[in-house]
């Protein structure tokens, strides 16, 4: 039994992405677009599956990457935008990549991870649906002024980049394709 929301796959459920529409909704629809992306392609597993390392020696797991979504959630919206200091969700300075460092699951780690990345992206979301414009400017520990332009942007890149890694894994798992 998955512990993860169901996922209508017949078709594609993802919302439509504009191909003419201004730069901030673009930017949120194709953000949104990638975070469903991960959803669907956890979709109907079970802890042991999403735990599961598919790709030789590598940690990554789709649980590991759901985890690891959280906390970039948090960091960039969190963190470098809202300027709080929220602690680590799943890592650490002795473990810094403890997101990924998922051996082993059961339906509690699922669902505690499951609903922090949920959390992060809602934080994120009422952040993004608060600021007057996208230069509205955050700070990056170590790199100085951002712009929430520039998060957003960040954001899209690193959900694809992972979802890639997502479609292989899933994949390796079942041999499920597409979406």
């Amino acid at each position: 039994m998955s512990i993860l929301p169901p996922v209508e796959t017949d078709g594609d459920p993802r919302a439509k992405r504009p191909t003419q529409a201004d730069e901030r909704t673009t930017m949120l629809t194709f953000l949104r677009w990638q975070r469903e992306t991960l959803a669907l392609k956890c979709a109907g597993l079970k802890p042991a599956q999403l735990a599961e390392r598919a790709v030789g020696r590598s940690a990554l797991s789709l649980l590991g990457l759901v985890r690891h979504a959280a906390e970039s959630e948090s960091f960039w919206f969190r963190r470098v935008m809202a300027g709080q200091e929220p602690s680590p969700l799943f890592s650490s300075q002795a473990a810094p990549d403890g997101a990924f460092n998922v051996a082993s699951a059961d339906a509690q780690m699922v669902t505690e991870a499951w609903e922090a990345w949920q959390a992060e992206v809602a934080f994120a979301d009422r952040f993004v649906d608060t600021a007057p414009d996208l230069e509205v400017i955050g700070h990056e520990p170590g790199e100085g002024p951002v712009s929430l332009r520039w998060v957003l942007m960040h954001m899209v890149e690193e959900y694809a980049r992972h979802n890639g890694h997502v479609d292989l894994l899933r994949e390796q798992i079942d041999g499920a394709i597409g979406l």
